[in-house]
């Protein structure tokens, strides 16, 4: 960062905890005030500003290699878009004080978790299921430097691991919305000597805060929940407090040569989007649990709608864990279990028709937004079962989205092609 009074990301959030030195300011009002320090302008909105290059200081005296103080904004002073911009640091401000860890952006998930493969520069990452994308991050590693590639659950292959190797988890898991116990793997990467990286994507706060399990770095496909309506991609790494001020610098300085830095309208857009992020995040949270919680009772009544079509219903919820007062789960995911879970019908014709019959649902890719989604994942994860549906629920009437799910199966029973 250009600002030579402070680092942002660090200091910033700093100055609105220091006007409430007696109080925790909740999620709600630091989504809308976090970035406050950055303001120098008399509007209430952020202006969103498009320039790439900055005016350096007029007088020579000021002049220094890679800072560039503006004496009237401080904590708003740039130099060039690639190593920081307006709209992008007030979003930086924004996630690390809703993280409660350094957050820095990038130009999508996959960008985020390719810079921190990168950083870490382990020789082996331990990778379960989950995102196909992250996969594919690594066979290019793999073909650049040979990293190898090991299966999570496998306990062999854990053994593998060394110092300095990666322990990757996806909690919960794309597409079914299972969790994975967060304690346990750190546990595991104590014992080898390795990082402990977790994508939270699927569980943003107030969900779960997977520093508290002692993560080394959480990242998020920001495109989804901190996006919330369908318009950016973006990408957010936040690392542990103790490491930021030796780690900062370093994925600063990567991410300039990287290139992967996000655009000022996905920055803006950004700042838009957290203003309600814990009022869509917890309604999204309940309301797919009222749907999962429905189905479920549902499909255990005998002649049912949902009991002719539905096999089986993945979700976070619905692991044994759950039902377990004081489990690794319930500690885990203390706000919820996540606003994405699966279903499987019993064929994938049933599958591949549903979508198309639902009328509150968009038969989409991506999740997180305010629309509710659905989807045959089989579009766009060519290895996953062919009879399984990903569910993103959105902010409307959970009502309202399953009586669409009921008029849909009404439709699916009376089309010949999906019996």
């Amino acid at each position: 960062m250009s600002s030579p009074t402070g680092n942002p990301v660090l200091d910033g959030p700093k100055k609105l905890a220091a006007a409430f030195p007696n109080k925790e300011l909740s999620m709600a009002s630091l989504s809308v005030h976090a970035d406050d320090y950055i303001n120098n302008h008399q509007a209430v909105a952020p202006p969103m500003h498009v320039s790439t290059t900055f005016r350096y200081a007029e007088n020579p005296d000021d002049l220094k290699p890679w800072e560039n103080l503006n004496p009237n904004a401080p904590f708003d002073s740039h130099i060039y878009s690639r190593d920081s911009a307006p709209n992008s640091t007030r979003l930086e401000a924004i996630l690390t004080s809703l993280l409660g860890a350094p957050a820095l952006t990038y130009a999508s998930g996959l960008s985020a978790f390719h810079a921190m493969i990168v950083f870490l520069n382990p020789k082996r990452v331990a990778i379960g299921g989950g995102y196909h994308g992250c996969h594919g991050i690594l066979k290019l590693m793999k073909k650049l430097n040979g990293l190898e590639k090991l299966e999570l659950e496998s306990d062999a292959d854990l053994a593998k691991l060394q110092p300095g190797d990666v322990i990757h988890v996806e909690t919960p898991l794309n597409p079914t919305g299972e969790a994975r116990d967060l304690a346990y793997y750190r546990r595991k990467a104590d014992e080898l000597g390795c990082y402990l990286t977790v994508d939270a994507t699927f569980a943003p706060p107030p969900l779960q805060d997977p520093f508290q399990l002692g993560v080394d770095i959480v990242m998020h496909s920001g495109t989804k929940y901190f996006g919330g309506h369908s318009d950016l991609l973006c990408g957010v790494l936040a690392f542990r407090p103790d490491k930021a001020q030796e780690w900062l610098p370093a994925l600063l300085e990567e991410r300039l040569h990287l290139g992967a830095v996000l655009g000022s309208l996905e920055g803006w857009l950004g700042v838009r989007s957290l203003r309600t992020f814990e009022l869509r995040i917890k309604r999204q949270a309940e309301s797919a649990q009222k749907l999962v919680d429905w189905l479920v009772e549902e499909k255990a009544k005998e002649g049912s709608l949902v009991s002719e079509f539905v096999t089986r219903i993945q979700h976070a919820s619905q692991q044994p864990e759950a039902k377990e007062e004081g489990s690794w789960l319930r500690k885990q995911m203390p706000g919820g279990f996540g606003p994405v879970f699966s279903i499987y019908l019993k064929s994938e014709q049933q599958a591949k028709r549903l979508p198309s019959k639902l009328h509150l649902f968009h038969h989409a890719t991506s999740l997180g937004g305010v629309e509710s989604l659905i989807e045959w994942r089989a579009m766009s994860d060519l290895d996953i079962d062919k009879r399984l549906l990903r569910v993103s629920v959105g902010v409307e009437s959970w009502d309202d989205l399953r009586d669409d799910l009921i008029q849909g199966l009404e439709a699916l029973k009376k089309d010949p092609k999906a019996q």
